[in-house]
């Protein structure tokens, strides 16, 4: 058996049409189309629903589970996370997505890179961002997904990268914090009287180190840096990590800005991952992209995601739509600053401009 999850965001199945013939003779996969796609799978199920007999014998004594206990079809991992916080009954606590359908949110899911997950009722073409897929997350909805290729893993560079971070380390170590948590402490001291945010008024980063996943779509952009001087201390790390988040951030806002264009009305964000355990990164999330931030009661979202999926192949739920509601809860709402907006859409000018300016240079260097 196979999830229709997977064969339609990462291969070429539809729900209604199933394999199509003609793409796998193109690329000279014909073999693949013989026995009417037994080498692939022809046995789709949509997620969440049960598998075979449940747990086989040989599988139960592996795991130490009763045989025969339900087995779901799955989701891809950032799909299971997207399902694990976007469905969260969110009365009470003054949200604008409140008495919206879900399609007025969008799951992201930060880690080492991060996926924006967003349903629609009609499928939506939005350029640069994949899909619509048709119940590849919701069941009866679209699902449409951009992302971005280094966020995490980009932090972590910059970081680690930087001549103060053997200082910085003793110096989190001393404290008994994480590096990040120090650094989070550090621009706090450092800030004086002006908000955090305002600290890189001339200090800016593209995050497209390892290219362009969503909404430009060109692997071959590359990061940039500009503002830097020769100081080499800690609270120029600081800042750089600063700018690097709020980058990472703006690129959320670019993203967003692609879907809402195509039609997506999107007034709420839901974050899960490791990254969202970092209050500066959702915070910056938040007052760029001048939406609430919900952040889930279990961080580990896309293990709720995975047991949702479990909880209907038992039938301890009727629907995907009822597990969501009943499992995924609600941590925190962050709320973003309004009265920073026009600093971070200044910001957001020189962040298009900096795409902008590299898409020149690279023309003038390849001209005749």
């Amino acid at each position: 058996s196979r999830s229709l999850c997977t064969v339609v965001c990462k291969w070429t199945y539809t729900s209604d049409g199933g394999w199509d013939d003609s793409f796998w003779e193109m690329i000279g996969l014909e073999d693949l189309v013989k026995d009417k796609y037994e080498k692939i799978g022809n046995h789709v199920l949509s997620p969440g629903e049960s598998v075979g007999n449940g747990l086989t014998p040989e599988a139960a004594k592996d795991l130490g589970l009763p045989a025969g206990i339900a087995v779901a079809a799955s989701l891809i991992d950032a799909h299971a996370g997207g399902l694990g916080v976007i469905g969260a009954d969110v009365k009470g606590h003054n949200l604008p997505c409140e008495n919206q359908p879900i399609t007025s949110r969008v799951a992201m899911i930060c880690g080492t890179s991060s996926c924006h997950m967003g349903v629609s009722e009609t499928p939506i073409f939005v350029p640069g961002v994949w899909g619509p897929y048709f119940s590849a997350m919701v069941p009866g909805l679209w699902l449409n997904e951009g992302g971005q290729s280094a966020t995490g893993k980009l932090i972590d560079h910059v970081v680690r990268g930087h001549v103060a971070f053997p200082e910085l380390q003793s110096k989190a170590a001393a404290s008994a914090h994480s590096i990040y948590t120090y650094l989070n402490s550090h621009l706090d001291l450092i800030k004086k009287s002006l908000p955090v945010g305002f600290l890189t008024v001339d200090l800016h980063v593209w995050p497209d180190f390892h290219g362009n996943r969503s909404p430009l779509t060109d692997l071959t952009l590359k990061g940039m840096v500009v503002g830097l001087t020769l100081s080499r201390g800690l609270d120029e790390l600081a800042l750089i990590y600063l700018a690097t988040i709020q980058a990472i951030a703006l690129g959320t806002r670019h993203i967003l800005e692609a879907m809402e264009a195509a039609g997506h009305r999107i007034n709420t964000l839901f974050l899960c991952g490791g990254l969202s355990k970092n209050p500066l990164f959702v915070q910056m999330h938040a007052d760029i992209t001048g939406k609430p931030v919900v952040l889930s009661k279990e961080v580990e979202s896309v293990l709720v995601g995975a047991a949702i999926l479990g909880a209907c192949a038992s039938g301890d739920f009727a629907s995907i739509q009822e597990a969501m509601a009943k499992m995924g809860k609600i941590g925190r709402v962050v709320q973003p600053n309004h009265e920073h907006k026009r600093f971070y859409d200044k910001k957001y000018e020189v962040f298009l401009k900096l795409v902008e300016h590299q898409r020149e240079y690279r023309s003038i260097m390849n001209s005749c």
